[in-house]
């Protein structure tokens, strides 16, 4: 483990990342004890605050656990895809905010990763998963439902679709562009949208998956995709009019 701290640098970020670096190298591995706070301040010749503030982080990350009692300590956690979601989630939500991703770049990564799940899924969903999607498409039917609702049915029904694939790490790829792109995206087009259009292509899509139909799934979304980028641009022209 590295121990050598630049002084001009946040201190307990650096220990962090020591520490968060020989967990992914594999120098401390799964439900492994990390060295006591003592030790660690000795260790990388740090007060005992500083070395708090490095495991709070570690801890904020889902990298480390902590136990009380004569047994207790910080421990190597082993982090799930499903944990790891949320990081992912807000990660991609503040980049997208802070970098000002223009509407047709951020619609371009969301659907060209969401497309490579839908072969997939045409072949390895669930009956849970495809009664998932029937159920938000029956939902989104409904008369009177609120944009906010219509927004989060959309999201769960996108969510069922890639969830489908039966691939963890597609999953976690993607719960930034599902869950922090697609709401991203509907801020911008319900105004503009046709939600019998919108339900027509889900039914289309969810009937494709359902017959193990991939290439059905792909130009549908593909569809799909080619809408929403005309909502965005007929919201930016209506904006420039108003």
């Amino acid at each position: 483990m590295k121990t050598d701290l630049n002084e001009n640098e946040d201190l307990s970020t650096q220990i962090a990342e020591a520490i968060r670096d020989a967990i992914i190298e594999g120098s401390l591995i799964v439900d492994q004890r990390l060295p006591s706070e003592a030790e660690l301040c000795e260790k990388f010749d740090v007060g005992r605050s500083t070395v708090r503030e490095a495991l709070k982080r570690l801890a904020a990350q889902n990298l480390i656990r902590t136990q009380r009692g004569a047994a207790g300590g910080a421990f190597v956690n082993r982090m799930s895809f499903e944990e790891a979601y949320d990081q992912q989630i807000t990660t991609s939500t503040l980049l997208l905010s802070m970098n000002r991703v223009d509407f047709e770049t951020a619609c371009e990564a969301r659907y060209a990763l969401e497309r490579s799940c839908a072969p997939l899924s045409a072949q390895r969903r669930t009956p849970d998963q495809l009664a998932t999607m029937r159920a938000e498409i029956h939902r989104q039917s409904q008369p009177g439902l609120t944009d906010e609702a219509f927004c989060a049915s959309d999201v769960a029904f996108h969510r069922a679709l890639v969830d489908g694939a039966g691939n963890p790490v597609l999953s976690y790829q993607l719960a930034g562009a599902v869950e922090a792109m697609q709401p991203l995206m509907n801020i911008i087009t319900y105004t503009q949208r046709d939600r019998d259009r919108i339900v027509a292509l889900h039914t289309r899509l969810a009937d494709a998956i359902e017959g193990q139909d991939g290439d059905g799934a792909d130009s549908t979304l593909s569809e799909l995709a080619e809408y929403t980028v005309e909502l965005g641009r007929n919201r930016l022209t209506s904006s420039k009019q108003s």
